[in-house]
């Protein structure tokens, strides 16, 4: 077969049966519900074909061709499933969170459908491709007729995006998502605006941040030094916990404490990936986005402060946050009733902890100690395992790891479990805090790094561009427990926040926030993004 037509081909079952996604959604816009739009679709199909024709030619050579077609089909398919699968789109974030996703968490993803799809989108076509002979033309020639191919798909391209260019562009202006679902390119976007932020971004310049830093005596004047545990919540829902409203008993260890949730809380993105760094840094999300340099963060400015800080984590790590900090990981930890399945459950990172504390810097931990708690909480699509047995009140769970073969409230119900141990973590870390009352003065501040969707609108996981994100994959749950004797030292009336439980926050006001709690003072923090400055008395 001539190396034109195999690229004739592969194309046109990428831009056909490779975007079911792309397809399913078209058809749910209004605007083409009839026989306009039935034109619009046929030829979108043709510049999507000739876009991926164009990008195939580039690579129309006798060693690159198969592997390229390979390449880019087995992307559309993996692509179509996870779309089609949980209504997620692929953009830059999306892409930066496959790259960073461990073994662990791809094994949470494998499941019959995926298995299939794959099947029938790319390996049997693939398994054609490998076994169809290409005639070998003479290089000159090929590279003649590969530049006559690139300017004849281009020319398509631009014709077709001509002929319908008034739809085209209402599409792309009015329904956002529709571009990221355009497969391969969407992924082939990404990977190459992922390759481009070096040039946007000097990510080997760390610049200093708060080199002032300084405890600032505490107004009550107190003998013990401040025990902070700043826990990071995976992938909870604000709606979900029953101290913000929500129907079910999610909560019931966390009422019977003195805690504040405050129920406007807001994420600085929608992945792990991108929220974690965000909410430790300084700048907030738009500066944060936008930045040309990475900074120090909040542990960084902590610790020049002269505090004593310790990152443990229970899930797939920090994302760079705790890299000059000391750290501990649990995950992988062998503990009978703590760890199954090859990971732990949450109060792991309560295991040892004495002990853990006890290794940092005594000079440090006489001014004070943060620990940092990174959950696995309600990571998904396997809610199901991050629950022990006797926290499973919700019933029947989704037990599988393909969402959109369970009954909704199945899935709801295996979400609604690891809210619930999630209770009971922060619960058991309240306890273990009040022990420490002797000693020191305890509080705890948890905040999730973003929400999920869980089948509004046939969605599932979290992941969209924050523009078009649902509000389920941005609105977070933010509670703090503060001992009486550290709010007394601090001069926090818990009374006072008791009364903005309903006050705007984000993520941006963690650093300051922090800070705050601590008295620490620096340049780098901003008292009106504190949460805590109005209830905070000199």
């Amino acid at each position: 077969m001539h190396p034109a037509w195999l690229i004739l081909l592969a194309s046109l079952w990428i831009a056909t049966a490779c975007n079911v996604p792309l397809w399913r959604e078209l058809l749910r816009l209004p605007e083409l519900d009839n026989l306009r739009g039935l034109a619009f679709g046929a030829g979108f199909a043709v510049a999507i074909a000739a876009a991926v024709g164009a990008l195939l030619t580039l690579l129309a050579w006798r060693w690159t061709l198969k592997p390229a077609i390979a390449l880019f089909v087995l992307a559309a398919a993996f692509g179509a499933y996870f779309m089609m699968a949980y209504g997620v789109v692929i953009d830059t974030p999306m892409v930066t969170n496959v790259l960073q996703t461990n073994p662990r968490e791809t094994l949470d993803l494998l499941n019959l459908r995926l298995l299939l799809t794959v099947l029938v989108l790319a390996l049997l076509p693939l398994l054609w491709l490998w076994r169809t002979p290409v005639k070998r033309v003479p290089w000159l020639r090929r590279l003649f007729q590969n530049a006559l191919l690139f300017i004849a798909s281009c020319a398509l391209l631009a014709g077709t995006l001509l002929l319908i260019f008034q739809d085209f562009s209402s599409v792309m202006r009015n329904h956002t998502q529709v571009r990221y679902l355009i497969n391969p390119l969407n992924s082939l976007y990404a990977l190459v605006d992922l390759a481009s932020k070096p040039f946007q971004l000097d990510s080997n310049t760390l610049l200093p941040l708060g080199e002032d830093a300084r405890l600032a005596p505490l107004p009550g004047k107190p003998a013990r030094p401040p025990l902070l545990v700043l826990v990071l919540g995976e992938t909870a829902r604000s709606g979900n916990f029953a101290l913000n409203g929500y129907g079910r008993p999610t909560n019931p260890k966390l009422a019977g404490e003195d805690v504040q949730s405050f129920r406007n809380a807001w994420s600085c993105g929608t992945s792990t990936a991108a929220s974690l760094p965000c909410m430790f840094s300084h700048l907030g999300r738009q500066a944060f986005e936008s930045r040309k340099a990475n900074y120090e963060n909040l542990l960084d400015v902590l610790q020049r402060a002269g505090l004593a800080v310790l990152w443990i984590d229970n899930q797939s790590g920090c994302k760079g946050v705790c890299d000059r900090v000391a750290q501990a990981d649990t995950s992988n930890l062998k503990v009978p009733g703590l760890c199954e399945g090859g990971e732990c459950f949450d109060e792991i990172m309560l295991n040892q902890l004495d002990q853990r504390i006890a290794a940092l810097p005594a000079e440090r931990r006489a001014k004070g100690v943060v620990i940092v708690m990174h959950q696995m909480g309600s990571h998904g699509p396997a809610y199901y395992k991050r629950v022990p047995a006797a926290f499973k009140k919700f019933q029947p769970e989704c037990t599988s790891n393909a969402l959109q073969d369970c009954a909704r409230e199945q899935v709801v119900n295996a979400f609604d479990n690891t809210i619930l141990y999630t209770d009971q973590f922060l619960s058991s870390v309240i306890g273990w805090l009040k022990a420490q009352e002797p000693r020191s003065l305890p509080a705890m501040l948890y905040v999730s790094d973003h929400g999920e969707s869980l089948g509004e609108n046939n969605l599932y996981l979290h992941g969209l561009p924050y523009s078009i994100a649902p509000d389920v994959q941005k609105h977070v749950p933010w509670i703090t427990w503060l001992s009486p004797a550290f709010a007394q030292a601090g001069k926090v009336s818990t009374a006072c926040l008791k009364q903005r439980l309903d006050a705007p926050l984000s993520h941006d006001n963690y650093f300051h926030s922090v800070l705050g709690l601590l008295h620490v003072q620096t340049a780098a923090y901003q008292p009106s993004l504190d949460m805590f400055r109005p209830c905070t008395t000199p």
